[in-house]
C-alpha cells in the first residue's frame, strides 16, 4: 500500500471511521462491522487499550481489505510503532512536527490536527498530507470549513468533532476533502449493548451520504 494510495482512498471514500471504545474486543467487532458495510478504511485511537495490538489483530485479519488508520497519536515514537503494528495512515489531534516528520520518513499518510488557518497553515506547510479540524463544532461546523477553504483552496481538510449524518453532505459541499466521524458512526450505546449491526447500519447510512453528493455535485 502506498502513500498515495492510502490518500486516494480517503478521497474517494470520504468518510473515515473513528473507532474508540473500551475494550479491544469491542474495536475489533466494530471494524468489522464497518468492513461489511462497504467500508475499507478506519481509524483506531490510541485511547482504546493495547490500541496498537488492536491495530495488529485488524491487520492480521483484514490484510489489504482494510486501510487501517491511528488516531490520536501525540508522538514520533507512537507512530514508528504503529506502523510496525500495521498502521497506514496517522491521525494528530494537534500540530507535532516530529509525527509529521517520522511519517514522511516512511511514506506514510498523515493528517495533521489544526483549528485556525494559522495553525492549518503550518501543519500543510510542515508536511502534512491533510489537515483534520478538531473540534468543527464548536465553531461552526460547515460554515466554518467554508470560510477555511475560502483563503486555503489547496489544503486538503477533513473536519472532525461534530460531524453527524445530517451535516456531513454540508461539510464536503463546503469543501471538506473528507469527514471523520467517531460517535455517530461507532455509537456507544450499540457498542455496550453489543449490537454491531446498528454499527454497521450507519456505515450504510453514511455511504448513502456520499453517494447523493456525489449525485447531486
Amino acid at each position: 500500500m502506498t502513500k498515495q494510495d492510502t490518500i486516494q482512498t480517503i478521497l474517494d471514500t470520504k468518510i473515515v471511521p473513528i473507532i474508540r471504545t473500551d475494550t479491544a474486543e469491542q474495536s475489533l467487532r466494530a471494524a468489522e462491522a464497518v468492513h461489511r458495510a462497504g467500508i475499507d478504511i478506519l481509524e483506531v485511537t490510541m485511547t482504546v487499550p493495547r490500541g496498537m495490538k488492536v491495530i495488529e489483530k485488524i491487520a492480521d485479519k483484514f490484510g489489504d481489505e482494510l486501510i487501517l488508520g491511528a488516531g490520536t497519536v501525540l508522538d514520533a515514537e507512537t507512530a514508528r510503532a504503529c506502523m510496525l503494528a500495521g498502521a497506514e495512515f496517522f491521525v494528530t489531534p494537534a500540530l507535532n512536527r516530529g509525527t509529521i516528520e517520522m511519517c514522511n520518513r516512511y511514506s506514510k499518510c498523515v493528517m495533521s490536527g489544526a483549528l485556525t488557518p494559522t495553525e492549518a497553515v503550518q501543519a500543510w506547510e510542515a508536511g502534512a498530507d491533510m489537515v483534520k479540524i478538531f473540534p468543527v463544532g464548536a465553531l461552526g461546523g460547515p460554515s466554518y470549513i467554508k470560510a477555511l477553504k475560502a483563503p486555503l483552496p489547496h489544503i486538503l481538510m477533513v473536519p472532525t468533532g461534530g460531524v453527524t449524518l445530517g451535516n456531513a453532505s454540508a461539510f464536503l459541499k463546503a469543501g471538506a476533502s473528507a469527514v471523520a466521524v467517531g460517535s455517530e458512526l461507532v455509537n456507544r450505546a450499540a457498542l455496550d449493548s453489543g449490537d454491531f449491526g446498528k454499527i454497521e447500519n450507519a456505515a450504510r447510512a453514511f455511504l448513502d451520504v456520499v453517494a447523493d453528493y456525489r449525485a447531486a455535485a
